[in-house]
């Protein structure tokens, strides 16, 4: 059984956060940000590329708010994703799995996992979200 522990989901995690790492370098040191930034702008599949990738920082940064207990943290969190993208998320992934102790209801819920309780219900505070 795939747990939190699981080799799997930390190497992956760390995986993604050191390729990230080398490639945002990459393009640091050898891309002109601006001008190709332009470039990308200019073609209807680059707007798609970034608003989907937009999309993802905004729902990634949307699980972290859920998780954490602390406005500061979550700020914090949510600009490394807006700047550095799935380099910061994979690092969160990466300290959420660490943190979780083995347990997926803790990993997802985080702060909110103790509302969950022993059957591992969502907690009171999630399933007026999902009434609608």
């Amino acid at each position: 059984m795939l747990t939190p522990n699981s080799v799997l989901p930390n190497f992956g995690a760390l995986v993604c956060a050191f390729l990230m790492s080398i490639f945002i370098l990459r393009a640091i040191a050898l891309g002109d940000g601006s001008a190709q930034l332009a470039n990308l702008l200019a073609m209807p599949w680059g707007q798609v590329s970034l608003v989907d990738l937009y999309v993802g920082f905004s729902l990634f940064s949307g699980w972290i708010w859920f998780r954490e207990q602390n406005t500061v943290v979550a700020v914090a969190w949510t600009c490394a994703m807006m700047c550095l993208g799935f380099a910061a998320g994979s690092v969160y992934v990466l300290l959420a799995l660490r943190q979780c102790r083995g347990d997926w209801t803790r990993f997802w819920l985080g702060a909110r996992s103790s509302e969950a309780g022993r059957e591992g219900r969502l907690p009171a505070s999630v399933t007026p979200l999902l009434d609608d």
